[in-house]
């Protein structure tokens, strides 16, 4: 288990290889699902919030281009990162 810490714009003290996986520790959150995009090389990272809701992370690389919180279930969070809504 890997722990990562961002600066809101991107995650520190990482090489550009290196990408969270399911368990790891991202902002004091620990990573459920990942997703990535067929059209380019952005990627989900799903966070459970300490309380039960879900965060989503877009990423490019090490750099985050999106993030948005308070989803109800990861359901609900993947279906709107897949519809283009973060």
């Amino acid at each position: 288990m890997a722990v990562f810490v961002s600066d809101g714009r991107k995650l520190l003290n990482v090489e550009y290889d290196e990408t969270p996986k399911i368990n790891d520790i991202v902002d004091e959150r620990r990573v459920i699902s990942l997703d990535k995009s067929l059209d380019s090389e952005e990627y989900a990272i799903f966070l459970l919030e300490p309380n039960g809701h879900v965060c989503c992370y877009v990423l490019d690389e090490i750099y985050i281009i999106g993030k948005d919180s308070g989803f109800e279930s990861l359901h609900q969070a993947l279906g709107a990162w897949r519809a283009g809504e973060i």
